[in-house]
């Protein structure tokens, strides 16, 4: 998704599950947001079910950020402010403070030690394709060439089904 001044644009996924020092997990998904520079839009924040071992509820968003970064200095970036709220190396998919991951980036995909640009796992979940929707519907996955409007119709069938109180039948 270009931007009209040629900025390189990312989304970037945000997710929080535990406490931290800014206050509840949504809270912590908020103030991540507002240490980002470059941000142009913000989904609303979204309550998932944990992937993996962790049994804590998740506040998830996503935010479009523009910045002439190359992939490994966003993600330099990001995990500076991960850092930065306590974020510290574990056992993957445990409880977290903040999560950042780029999502998608504009000059298409990427491949690095350590960073894959698309995110590998991004078509398969919920909670990054509901947020990215509702702010990037039009942008492209350059690996599958369809846009994320299209990719989330092709994941509601497989996910579970929920009465109206978000409960599963």
């Amino acid at each position: 998704m270009p931007t009209s001044s040629n900025t390189p644009r990312y989304a970037i996924a945000i997710g929080s599950n535990r406490r931290g020092r800014h206050g509840s997990p949504t809270d912590e998904v908020a103030a991540a947001v507002a240490s980002l520079t470059g941000v142009v839009a913000v989904s609303r924040i979204v309550a998932s079910d944990p992937v993996g071992p962790s049994i804590r509820r998740y506040a998830n968003a996503v935010a479009l950020v523009d910045s002439a970064d190359e992939p490994p200095a966003m993600l330099a970036r990001l995990k500076a402010i991960e850092r930065g709220f306590g974020r510290r190396r574990g056992q993957r998919w445990s409880a977290r403070v903040i999560d950042l991951d780029i999502v998608l980036w504009s000059g298409g995909p990427w491949s690095s030690p350590g960073l894959t640009v698309p995110h590998v796992a991004f078509r398969e979940r919920d909670f990054v394709l509901g947020p990215l929707l509702s702010v990037a519907p039009d942008w492209r996955d350059p690996l599958s060439g369809l846009r994320v409007r299209h990719l989330h119709a092709r994941l509601l069938p497989t996910l579970p089904r929920v009465d109206q109180a978000g409960r599963r039948p």
